[in-house]
C-alpha cells in the first residue's frame, strides 16, 4: 500500500454521530468496493463560521474605541462522520491520482494548484511569487483576476457527474462511486446548535462526548431535525473529497483558459475559486476580446458565475499597476491601483502581505490583550495571567515555540517563511515589524 496513506487517514478527536475510529480498524472494509456500495452514510453536522470583517484603520491603542467594521461574514462548514471521512479521504486519493495523469496530459498540470499531492512543499505564498514574478518578466501586461460566486454552493450535479465519467474514462459510474457521489451531493445534515441544545451541555463538556447519540438517540433526534439537499446542485465545503471534486469540476475550464493564455504567451493560475491570467498588454478592442472570452468561457461550465466585486481587471507597465475597471468593467467597483492575490499585494514595484491580513493579526492579537488586562491581569480565581500564552501565539518569541515535541509557529512564522519565498528585495514584513513595540503598548494601555 502507498506509504502516503499514514499521512492521509489521521486520527480525528472531534465527536459525531458514530465512534472515533483508526484507519487501521477500518481500512481493509473501505477498500472493498461491495462495502461501499451498502455503507449508509451519516448526515454531516453543519455550523456556520464566522469570520470577522476589519476597518480600514483596525483597531490599535491609537484607535480603542473604532466600531465601523462590516457585519462578520458567515461560511457554511460541514463535517462528516470518522467512518465516512475515512471513505471520503480514500476516494479522493483515487481520484487525485486519476486527475493528475488528466491534468499531465492535458497541459494544466500547473494551473489548478489547490489541493494537489503533487506540488510537496509549495503553498500559496509559492503561487503568488510565480505570479508577480511573470507579471514583472513579461514588462507589460494585461491582468485579470476572478473569484466565483459560492462556487461549493452552485456546484452542478449533473456537470459534475460528467465530468467524473470523463476522467475515470467510462460511460457510468463504478457503483462504489457513485454510492460516494450521491452521498455528496444527496447529502443531508444536522446543525449542530441543535445538537447542543438537545444535549443541554456546556461546549467544554460537549466537546469531550465520545459521540453525539447513542443509537436510540439519533433515530429520535433525527425525526424532526433531519436536513437533505434536494437540490440539483451545491456540494458540502469541508468534506474530504470537496476539494479534490471542484478541482474535477472545472478541468474543462482550466484546458480552454490555459490554451488561451498560453496561445498569447500569457499565464493562467487557479487556486480553488480564485484564478489570475495575465496576457501581453495590447490595444483597448484586444483586451476586450480576452475578458469576452472569459466571462463566454465561465457561461459554458454549469453553475459557474464571476463575482463582479471581486473581478479586477489592471494594466502593467513601466513598474506601475493601473486598475482598468472602469474602462472594461463599469458595474464593478475595485478602484485600487494594487494587485490583491492569494494573500498578498502587489503596487508594481514591491509586494507585501495583505492589509486586511495584518489587520486579522492585530485585532486578534489586542482582543487577547484586553482579555488578559480587563482586570489587572487576574483571573476569576484571583491568580496573576501570565503573558507566555501572548507571546506564543503573537510574539516573535512564539515563532518557533515546542510544543508536543513538534515545531507550532505562529503568524509571524508565515511572515517569515514568505521572506525568505519571496526575498529581501520585497518589503514583506513591512506589517509587523512593530508588533512586539505595540504589543507592549497594548498591555501598558490603562484601562477607561
Amino acid at each position: 500500500m502507498p506509504h502516503v496513506y499514514p499521512k492521509i487517514f489521521k486520527y480525528k478527536r472531534y465527536p459525531h454521530i458514530d465512534n472515533r475510529v483508526h484507519w487501521q480498524e477500518v481500512r481493509s472494509q473501505i477498500e472493498k468496493p461491495d462495502y461501499i456500495i451498502h455503507h449508509a452514510f451519516y448526515p454531516f453536522i453543519h455550523y456556520k463560521k464566522r469570520m470577522r470583517k476589519f476597518p480600514k484603520k483596525f483597531l490599535s491603542p491609537d484607535h480603542p474605541e473604532q466600531t465601523d467594521r462590516d457585519a462578520p461574514k458567515e461560511r457554511d462548514i460541514m463535517y462528516s462522520a470518522h467512518i465516512d471521512r475515512y471513505i471520503y479521504e480514500y476516494y479522493s486519493y483515487q481520484i487525485n491520482k486519476r486527475y493528475n495523469d488528466y491534468a499531465s496530459q492535458t497541459g494544466i498540470n500547473r494551473c489548478a494548484v489547490a489541493y494537489r499531492n503533487n506540488h510537496p512543499g509549495k503553498s500559496n505564498i509559492h503561487y503568488a511569487k510565480e505570479a508577480f514574478d511573470f507579471i514583472r518578466k513579461a514588462g507589460s501586461s494585461f491582468i485579470v483576476i476572478g473569484d466565483f460566486t459560492k462556487y461549493f454552493d452552485n456546484i452542478d450535479h449533473d456537470h459534475l457527474k460528467h465530468q467524473l465519467c470523463k476522467l475515470l474514462s467510462v460511460d457510468r459510474l463504478p457503483e462504489d462511486y457513485y454510492a460516494v457521489f450521491r452521498s455528496i451531493t444527496k447529502y443531508s445534515w444536522l446543525e449542530l446548535d441543535e445538537i447542543q441544545e438537545f444535549k443541554g451541555l456546556d461546549k467544554k463538556s460537549f466537546n469531550k462526548l465520545d459521540r453525539f447519540f447513542s443509537p436510540e438517540e439519533f433515530r429520535l433526534f433525527k425525526k424532526d431535525h433531519l436536513k437533505t439537499n434536494r437540490n440539483r446542485f451545491g456540494i458540502p465545503q469541508g468534506s474530504a473529497i470537496s476539494a479534490t471534486l471542484s478541482n474535477v469540476y472545472l478541468m474543462d475550464f482550466d484546458k480552454i483558459i490555459n490554451d488561451y493564455a498560453t496561445s498569447h504567451a500569457g499565464f493562467y493560475r487557479r487556486y480553488c475559486d480564485d484564478f489570475i491570467i495575465v496576457l501581453p498588454l495590447r490595444d483597448k478592442q484586444s483586451n476586450q476580446r480576452a475578458i469576452d472570452f472569459i466571462f463566454h468561457t465561465q457561461d459554458s461550465i454549469k453553475g459557474l458565475e464571476l463575482q463582479a466585486e471581486k473581478t479586477q481587471v489592471f494594466e502593467y507597465d513601466s513598474q506601475t499597476i493601473n486598475n482598468c475597471n472602469e474602462s472594461y468593467l463599469p458595474d464593478t467597483s475595485n478602484s485600487k491601483n494594487l494587485i490583491s492575490y492569494l494573500g498578498f499585494t502587489f503596487d508594481g514595484q514591491t509586494v507585501t502581505i495583505r492589509s486586511k491580513t495584518i489587520a486579522k493579526y492585530y485585532e486578534r492579537m489586542y482582543r487577547k490583550i484586553d482579555n488578559i488586562t480587563k482586570n489587572n491581569r487576574l483571573s476569576p480565581s484571583g491568580k496573576r495571567i501570565p503573558l507566555r500564552n501572548l507571546y506564543r501565539l503573537y510574539s516573535y518569541k512564539g515563532k518557533h515555540a515546542e510544543r508536543r515535541n513538534k515545531k507550532q509557529g505562529n503568524f509571524l512564522s508565515y511572515v517569515d517563511r514568505a521572506k525568505k519565498v519571496f526575498g529581501t528585495d520585497e518589503d514583506i514584513d513591512r506589517g509587523t515589524k512593530r508588533a512586539w513595540s505595540k504589543m507592549q503598548k497594548r498591555l501598558k494601555r490603562p484601562r477607561l
